[in-house]
């Protein structure tokens, strides 16, 4: 009965940590760039899209292919480096946890 309130402690520090985690990531951003800086995209640490700035001088040339290109690639881009960012935190998060013992498949 001692290890069943051991894993329902865990399991409860682990929905605090998450719920931290969430609320942290909302708060980061990362940022790339794409043609040499025509498009720059930023997101939250969480992928979700902020900001979207689009130089002047790509939509001066009417070149809409280009500029349609760049905009997904920035976008693309962004969403990546989100999930790294996600993805380096839920591993420091899982890295911190002590473990009474050993779970199958954790």
């Amino acid at each position: 009965m001692n290890n069943f309130q051991q894993i329902l402690e865990m399991g409860q520090q682990v929905q605090a940590r998450m719920s931290q985690l969430q609320t942290e990531l909302g708060q980061k951003t990362v940022s790339v760039s794409t043609g040499g800086g025509m498009v720059t995209a930023t997101a939250d640490g969480r992928g979700k899209l902020r900001t979207l700035k689009i130089d002047p001088s790509v939509v001066q040339a009417g070149d809409v292919e280009m500029l349609e290109d760049l905009v997904i690639a920035a976008v693309n881009e962004v969403q990546n480096r989100a999930n790294e960012l996600y993805e380096g935190e839920m591993r420091k998060l899982s890295g911190g946890l002590q473990m009474p013992f050993n779970l199958p498949g954790l």
